[in-house]
């Protein structure tokens, strides 16, 4: 249902102030009826303004499906009472929020929950987690929950999904999670899980996605369900076994920084007739000719690896499908862009920061012809090279990018561009994002970005930027973002001028703080929209607890009574999705 221009008008003005706020939240009753998504289009911008408060909940009690608190280190045991009350809370996300206590009280329509990252819950919150039988979606990563706890999990045998990552899960806890046969998700990295454990594994019939980082295991049993398997930071002897008249016939592979005895070896028994993402980033290989069987490829990350130029060709032969190719941070060379050039038809998406490529490179880069997305940050691309033997004679290097009718997004921060290698960007009207962080940079080049008239985000950081140049300059009539950050010569005043002639770009500079402090003194804190990390009530001091109205049998009666005229919400979607 999409909002409409009245609607919105209608949330805006309900969450506009803590008195705007004052004025409606008597009227429960009529929002007993409100749509649930313009009840949650109404409530996220309430917590996005800092306008929530715990009483508040009560008047969402019946409307709303989906509450994401992540983050928010002020939920506490009187937060979780009125979320207690909410009848048809189908999805609850507290990631992060480390004062979220472990009272679940009354959430029986709860399907997905999120607790990961909180340091109080132990294993005596998993009893209250246990209450919740209809729980689809659990995550507890990062908590202080113990073996003990999660063998107790094995009782929520509707669980489709479950995250453990960074719990000591042992061999046995595995053992008694076998009943959860509906598991399609299962995260374990940091497990204390061994290859005896991993064994367990093949009694969950639908298990399709498998994370096993950061754990001793390095050979899996043939599970025929995956399609993805994270074995980051692992010493791989074999991917899978063997074992079996089906090979796993897995779409992504992700193993970055993990160590292969024979890398040969740990991909014989794999069907990669349908592998399409395969992450080896800070992987020590120093042999790719195994990639050449790999021809439905169309995400590769070779990144902080030992690719060279005399590596590359492996990759080019098997990159007719390539989509996204993550080189950055290896020793390729201009020679490799000439190898990959005519392969890669396909390709949209090319990383080549903290590589050894100079300008040379862009000739062969124009000559890939589905680029979108092009990452040259911290290389030596000077936007310029010069004639054999004649410094004087400067031949501009960034016009051959003309021809990559599809680029939308150019990163060329950390190199070492001037104003006078910069004019060619003009050209690139088809611009979405372009990044540029240079002290070799000044007004001359922030004006060329006038002319980039689909450009959404432009980064400008660190250079030498006037106020003069920041307030002549006709910012592109789409342009959202704006990051001046680190352009020491634009002051407080400056920065205002510019927000208040184009109050619709985002601008990102260390002078916006203060502005936003400046406006809190003069307006008061109801109107500041702090950072929804710091640790203050959503509702800062502007409310009392309305809970005093009510006795404590009424209250428990509230938590209890049916909605009045109601009727249930439907399942809406999965609930990992």
């Amino acid at each position: 249902m999409e909002e409409g221009g009245l609607v919105r008008r209608c949330i805006e003005a309900a969450a506009e102030s803590a008195k705007s706020v004052e004025k409606w939240r008597r009227q429960r009753r009529t929002l007993e009826r409100l749509p649930t998504q313009l009840a949650d289009a109404l409530f996220r911008l309430l917590h996005h303004r800092r306008l929530l408060y715990p009483s508040l909940l009560e008047i969402f009690q019946y409307c709303l499906e989906e509450v994401d608190f992540h983050g928010e280190n002020c939920i506490d045991a009187e937060w979780m009472a009125y979320l207690g009350g909410f009848r048809y809370l189908r999805a609850l996300n507290l990631a992060g929020a480390e004062g979220s206590t472990t009272l679940f009280f009354g959430m029986v329509s709860l399907k997905d929950l999120d607790i990961s990252r909180c340091s109080k819950i132990t294993d005596a919150g998993i009893e209250h987690i246990l209450s919740i039988s209809n729980l689809e979606r659990l995550c507890i990563s990062e908590t202080r929950v113990t073996s003990k706890g999660i063998i107790r999990l094995s009782s929520l045998v509707n669980l489709r999904s479950l995250d453990l990552g960074g719990l000591p899960v042992t061999d046995q806890a595995i053992d008694s999670l076998k009943v959860l046969v509906q598991l399609e998700y299962l995260d374990l990295w940091g497990s204390e899980i061994t290859n005896e454990g991993s064994l367990l594994f093949t009694r969950f019939p639908r298990l399709a996605h498998l994370n096993i980082a950061w754990t001793e295991v390095n050979c899996l049993p043939n599970l025929p369900s995956l399609i993805h398997l994270n074995m980051s930071n692992c010493s791989i002897h074999s991917i899978f076994q063997g074992h079996g008249p089906v090979k796993p016939s897995l779409s992504e592979l992700l193993v970055h920084g993990a160590t292969f005895a024979d890398v040969d070896q740990a991909f014989s028994y794999l069907n990669i007739d349908h592998l399409s993402v395969l992450d080896l980033s800070s992987s020590a290989i120093s042999d790719f000719n195994f990639l050449v069987r790999m021809r439905s490829l169309e995400r590769l990350d070779l990144s902080s690896g030992l690719m060279t130029d005399y590596l590359i060709t492996p990759v080019a032969s098997t990159a007719f499908k390539l989509r996204d190719l993550n080189l950055s941070n290896t020793k390729i060379t201009t020679q490799s862009m000439c190898i990959l050039a005519g392969k890669v038809p396909n390709l949209e998406k090319l990383s080549l920061s903290e590589s050894m490529i100079d300008d040379t490179s862009l000739q062969y880069l124009a000559l890939m012809p589905s680029l979108r997305t092009i990452d040259l940050s911290k290389t030596g691309i000077q936007g310029c090279t010069y004639a054999e033997g004649d410094r004087l004679a400067k031949i501009l290097s960034l016009p051959v990018l003309q021809n990559l009718d599809s680029l939308e997004i150019l990163n060329l921060e950390g190199t070492r561009v001037r104003d006078d290698s910069l004019h060619p960007l003009g050209l690139l009207k088809g611009l979405k994002h372009l990044y540029l962080k240079s002290d070799f940079l000044s007004d001359v080049s922030f004006h060329i970005m006038s002319s980039l008239p689909d450009l959404r985000v432009l980064g400008f950081q660190g250079a030498v930027l006037t106020n003069n140049g920041l307030l002549s300059f006709r910012p592109p009539e789409r342009l959202q973002v704006l990051d001046l950050r680190g352009c020491w010569l634009l002051s407080k005043d400056g920065i205002s001028s510019f927000c208040g002639v184009f109050p619709q770009i985002k601008v990102k500079h260390e002078s916006v703080q203060m502005l936003h402090l400046d406006q809190s003194q003069k307006l008061g804190s109801s109107k500041l929209k702090p950072d929804l990390t710091q640790c203050e009530p959503l509702g800062g001091h502007h409310f009392t607890d309305e809970r005093i109205k009510y006795s404590r049998e009424e209250l428990m009666e509230l938590t209890s009574s049916p909605p009045s005229d109601v009727l249930q919400a439907p399942f809406l979607s999965s609930p990992w999705r």
